[in-house]
């Protein structure tokens, strides 16, 4: 039985190819009848044609490479595009840098262990960028014996 025509006019109606349009091996006879689109639609809603499902791109690897992602693997030399400040811009890191500087001083002030006049020069220095962390700021005033 030759039902081209219709598998055809399934496969426009579906979206899909003719391969992937399954007809009811039961129903051959109805299916044999219909000659126009909407033949074809009410078939397809009576359940007498219908069409597979296509298959999908599998995620198994994206999210198993997620994963050691998260573990902080695959980020040697050769995974990183872009340069230094590309991947931490220069502003967010001095951000990161000054906050804890400025921290530790507030503490320090807080605490008493230095008084406003030292505590607005060390800020100052901070500031400039004369410390390189907060341990730089330690090192500084047990050496000038300000602590």
């Amino acid at each position: 039985m030759q039902l081209n025509m219709q598998k055809r006019l399934a496969a426009d109606v579906l979206k899909s190819s003719k391969s992937n349009v399954i007809l009811d091996t039961n129903r051959l006879e109805e299916i044999k009848e219909a000659i126009t689109k909407e033949d074809i639609r009410a078939l397809i809603n009576d359940n007498a044609i219908w069409s597979k499902n296509t298959r999908g791109i599998s995620r198994y690897r994206t999210r198993k490479r997620k994963l050691q992602k998260l573990k902080g693997r695959r980020s040697g030399a050769g995974s990183i595009k872009g340069g230094r400040h590309a991947r931490l811009p220069q502003k967010k890191g001095w951000a990161q840098h000054i906050r804890v500087q400025r921290e530790f001083l507030q503490n320090l002030r807080d605490k008493g262990a230095i008084d406003k006049s030292l505590y607005r020069a060390l800020y100052l220095k901070s500031k400039g960028g004369f410390f390189r962390s907060k341990r730089h700021i330690k090192i500084y005033l047990q050496e000038h014996g300000k602590k």
